[in-house]
């Protein structure tokens, strides 16, 4: 999967719910905030750092593709 594939994945779920992808982003981003923000425990820590990602945290299509790509 790339972040191409992990958009359209978005558009699909939004569209599925009757939502705006729009919608569908700030919910993940909004999980995404607090996993990163959560007080971690060292596996947790280390566990983060394993996904990829540019910033210090991964976009919703980051987290998708490391997703996908661990099932």
């Amino acid at each position: 999967m790339n972040n191409k594939k992990a958009e359209r994945l978005i558009e699909a779920v939004a569209q599925k719910n009757g939502v705006t992808t729009q919608e569908v982003r700030r919910e993940l981003e909004t999980m995404i905030k607090q996993m990163f923000s959560a007080p971690s425990d060292e596996l947790t820590r280390f566990r983060q750092s394993q996904i990829p990602c540019k910033g210090a945290r991964p976009t919703p299509e980051e987290l998708i593709v490391y997703l996908v790509g661990r099932m």
